[in-house]
């Protein structure tokens, strides 16, 4: 890939933030918990009733990822991950522990955090009738890039996420989920973040685009110095892109190590060349599609 000099600016520049100490871990989650009351049906029959369920998404979740670091969260759908990922990002409130970027507490100094964040999702929203580069355009009249500097850069990504040159001026409604989510993508990397966080980014897309999108992360990473945290229920995408991974149960946290390191506490004579799959079934005594179908 040719360089890209609107990739290699520093982000404290474009943000007009500065983090509290250059010491300070990316991200520092210290302690946090979120709890949900139940709601539909359920909650109908319990509210009739006196009663309430609580359920805990986040619980007592401690973590530390450094400056630069690709972290993955995995975990079967359901556990928390995606919650997690609303805390960090000032969208939700912790009930209780203390969230930090670059120092600055997610509650306290929300406005200054957002300015070194973004978020892809898996529920990314966009105006559909509008094309990809005219829903970028407008992201970045949002984050103040200026308009010919935005344009070069939208282009310059969407290509480089192997979107064709005519699917850049066709309505989202016309392309298909994985395009929509490579767009989705595009537009947090737009804004050059500090912290980029990415909640399950390459659900429905095909194994081509991928490996295209990871080797995106990878390279954002390494010319970019941004730090990426990575929720996902993709045991290969977890062993292949992050350096270290918190495996997460029922919004626990029950194993925090690089890949390597997780799979060789596993590793006996009878299964010498363990899987992150093998690494979750020892630790939580069932296997991943097994605690899927577990409620939040």
């Amino acid at each position: 890939m040719s360089a890209a000099p609107s990739l290699d600016r520093q982000p404290e520049a474009e943000t007009g933030v500065t983090p509290l100490a250059s010491t300070a871990p990316a991200l520092d989650v210290d302690d946090a918990v979120k709890a949900f009351t139940s709601s539909g049906a359920l909650f109908r029959r319990m509210w009739r009733r006196g009663e309430r369920k609580r359920v805990v998404a986040v619980d007592h979740v401690s973590l530390s990822v450094a400056k630069g670091e690709i972290f993955g969260i995995l975990g079967p759908n359901g556990t928390g991950k995606s919650t997690l990922i609303r805390l960090i990002s000032t969208l939700l409130i912790p009930d209780s522990g203390r969230i930090t970027v670059f120092g600055l507490d997610v509650v306290k100094d929300e406005a200054a955090v957002k300015r070194l964040i973004n978020r892809v999702s898996v529920e990314a929203s966009f105006f559909k009738k509008l094309s990809p580069m005219e829903n970028l355009m407008y992201g970045a009249r949002l984050y103040r890039v200026e308009a010919g500097e935005a344009r070069q850069r939208i282009l310059e990504i969407l290509r480089r996420l192997g979107i064709e040159e005519r699917s850049i001026w066709t309505p989202m409604e016309d392309m298909s989920r994985g395009m929509q989510q490579k767009v989705a993508i595009a537009r947090a990397f737009l804004t050059s973040p500090m912290l980029l966080l990415l909640d399950e980014p390459t659900t429905g897309l095909d194994p081509h685009s991928k490996r295209e999108v990871q080797a995106f992360v990878r390279e954002i990473r390494e010319r970019h110095n941004a730090t990426v945290l990575l929720t996902t229920h993709d045991m290969q995408e977890a062993d292949e892109l992050c350096d270290r991974i918190a495996i997460v149960d029922r919004g626990r946290i029950v194993a925090l190590d690089t890949p390597e390191a997780l799979k060789r506490s596993v590793t006996t004579a009878d299964s010498p060349a363990p899987t992150l799959e093998d690494v979750f079934l020892q630790l939580t005594g069932k296997k991943f599609e097994e605690a899927e179908e577990v409620p939040k």
